[in-house]
């Protein structure tokens, strides 16, 4: 298979800690503008597989192409720029700024000590936070601190800054932990908006949101991959009943 067919293209990658293979000879591919959800149990290397992809940990061994561009020897800033997002599992948003300016630190032009002095509020960098405060949903509250928000808001703010740099792959751990039901929904919605026009991975265990959001499901199971498909698929795999879903 032609890395060039694929957003993301993953061969063989392994990698081991202590002896213990966290990611064990795992293939993995990804459509433009496919919306990924990885599911398992803990300790199957899911958030390890993102680590490798945003260069926080070396493989072993294999091959993460993205955009026909060989990640696996780069450095974490340069995967960045390469079109690559990351939001972790807990929000890391500069609580005592507004929303206008986390979003504005956010824009990747004239991000050096120099440019960061010679900052202008440009139209370009205006209409750029206006489209995103706007898909994410918080558009009316741009003045507020940020430390104000609730718990989802946070999280929406914190994809809001990675939206600001226009990834092409957006790699998102348990988005909707610790949310409200309401959140949630607004969550759902938000997630299928923004994977118009890039590819997303994301790191769920709430089936029903999972369902919701998926157009395909990878099960990981001790750094393999167990099955792949759709969640109705996945769902009814005797394999994945017995090592996921039946506990």
């Amino acid at each position: 298979m032609s890395g060039a067919a694929f957003a993301l293209y993953i061969e063989g990658l392994s990698v081991s800690f202590d002896g213990f293979k966290a990611i064990d000879d795992l293939n993995l591919y990804v459509d433009d503008n496919e919306l990924r959800v990885i599911i398992g149990p803990n300790g199957a290397g899911k958030t390890t597989l993102l680590d490798l992809i945003c260069g926080k940990t070396r493989a072993s061994a294999g091959t993460i192409r993205f955009l026909d561009l060989e990640l696996t020897k780069r450095p974490e800033h340069q995967i960045v720029r390469a079109g690559v997002g990351r939001k972790f599992q807990t929000p890391s948003i500069y609580e005592n700024l507004s929303l206008l300016q986390n979003l504005e630190v956010s824009y990747p032009h004239g991000r050096s000590v120099f440019g960061a002095l010679a900052f202008r509020r440009t139209a370009a960098l205006r209409e750029r936070v206006d489209a995103v405060a706007e898909e994410i949903g918080l558009q009316h509250q741009l003045g507020a601190e940020a430390g104000g928000l609730s718990h989802g808001q946070k999280q929406w703010l914190e994809i809001g800054m990675l939206l600001m740099q226009e990834p092409k792959l957006l790699m998102l751990d348990e988005p909707i932990a610790g949310m409200s039901a309401r959140e949630r929904d607004i969550t759902a919605e938000l997630l299928q908006r923004i994977c118009k026009g890039r590819s997303m991975i994301v790191i769920e265990h709430d089936m029903d949101f999972v369902e919701r959001i998926a157009s395909k499901v990878t099960v990981m199971h001790q750094g393999r991959i167990l099955s792949e498909g759709s969640m109705d698929a996945v769902k009814n795999d005797p394999k994945v009943i017995d090592v996921y879903l039946g506990h």
